[in-house]
């Protein structure tokens, strides 16, 4: 009966290609089967050990005086690159262990600025002493979790949000803090803090209004695919590697010797290139999920704040080298009749937003192909300004307080 289906169904080659999988279907069956038995245990046993943690979300209060130029935040997300809990086979395959992720994010409720860190309980006290080494005077204290105070519903409320990505290859660094020359330790007046512009921002927000913004990181490690080998796989220094090849590879430009003879050689942006990516990868690497939402009260959303979401980190791209793009969740539709009653948009609203509450990108069910950064590059995005950002709406502690001396009288 069944080779009579496939007879009147399908024609000859079609149907010869039919039998011939069903007559090695004890060969690939088995491997298929296996494949995805493997696939769906390693995303039970990932989700069980991800669900079974303790997580803390920290609030930073800023001191009224920071001094210190951002490299005080690379020494902070030193101690975040960290690979705890893959070491073996066991840890990895069986129990589900993940390397620890931290979400780093800047905030907006009703126009008040918030930092928060948000990790795992146990790394707590390492990132506390750490933040209170490098920024005397900073507040930290255990926050509820403002992403739980706000219920998914699009009768009451109203969501725009996307991920960020780079425009180029992960090696090519974006603009960073040092490009701005905050490493110079220039009079606070003459400061440019590209900080400034993502904090202005979020002091923008009204009472009705929320902005979150989310960054989430874990220490890079060898996970990407090399070109054309499928088993074979490649940390961020090696795929540096291979783009300073391809680069010497395409000199632009020619030189037309005495001889008469031409010869090509690297133009200038072309060495630029090359000395940014050594330059970037002798720094400690992050794969990085950058995420971004506007919420509003539904009859007060406002259209205009999308584009300023969509350029939230537009200061920090290069013509030359390499900058951010709004990407997934951001839906954008030319026709009504691309969306019938906005199904597919909403079914984004809800996305993204559950996403950034459950700081999920690495692991499913929103796993996605992060991008790589540097501690220099993150800090640039992330890092606790001076008092020359005078955004009003920032939390700073209201005084500068100081420890008593020590030898006091008892």
């Amino acid at each position: 009966m069944f080779q009579q289906f496939l007879i009147t169904a399908f024609p000859e080659p079609l149907r010869e290609g039919i039998l011939l999988a069903f007559k090695f279907a004890p060969i690939w069956l088995p491997i298929f089967l296996g494949i995805a038995f493997v696939k769906l245990w390693m995303t039970y046993v990932r989700a069980n050990f991800i669900n079974s943690q303790e997580y803390v979300l920290l609030e930073l209060r800023l001191p009224q005086r920071v001094e210190k130029s951002p490299l005080a935040m690379e020494a902070v997300l030193a101690a975040m690159h960290h690979k705890t809990g893959e070491s073996s086979f066991i840890n990895r395959w069986v129990i589900g262990k993940v390397r620890p992720y931290f979400s780093l994010e800047m905030v907006s409720l009703g126009g008040k600025v918030h930092y928060f860190i948000w990790m795992r309980e146990n790394f707590r006290r390492l990132i506390e002493s750490n933040l209170y080494a490098e920024f005397p005077g900073i507040e930290i204290s255990e926050a509820p979790d403002y992403t739980r105070m706000t219920r998914f519903d699009l009768d009451e409320i109203n969501v725009h949000g996307c991920d960020f990505e780079l425009v180029e290859p992960d090696p090519l660094p974006i603009k960073t803090y040092v490009d701005y020359g905050l490493d110079k330790d220039p009079k606070e007046v003459n400061k440019v803090d590209p900080m400034a512009h993502i904090l202005e921002f979020l002091a923008s927000a009204k009472s009705h209004e929320q902005i979150w913004i989310q960054i989430l990181i874990r220490m890079n490690r060898a996970e990407k695919k090399k070109p054309g080998e499928y088993f074979a796989f490649m940390d961020w220094k090696q795929e540096a590697r291979m783009l300073i090849a391809s680069i010497r590879a395409n000199p632009e430009e020619t030189e037309e010797r005495t001889d008469g003879t031409t010869i090509k050689k690297l133009s200038d942006g072309q060495k630029e290139k090359i000395k940014a990516i050594e330059r970037s990868i002798s720094k400690l690497a992050f794969d990085t999920i950058i995420r971004g939402i506007y919420i509003s009260e539904a009859d007060k959303f406002d259209g205009g704040m999308i584009p300023g979401l969509l350029s939230t980190f537009k200061q920090f791209n290069s013509e030359t080298l390499n900058g951010f793009k709004p990407t997934r969740y951001n839906m954008t539709l030319d026709y009504p009749w691309q969306d019938f009653q906005g199904i597919r948009e909403n079914r984004f609203r809800y996305k993204v937003f559950d996403a950034y509450r459950r700081r999920a990108g690495f692991y499913s069910p929103y796993k996605t192909r992060p991008n790589v950064l540097n501690t220099e590059e993150l800090a640039s995005i992330f890092h606790l300004p001076g008092e020359g950002v005078t955004t009003p709406t920032l939390q700073r502690v209201p005084s500068q307080r100081r420890d008593a001396p020590a030898n006091l009288p008892t």
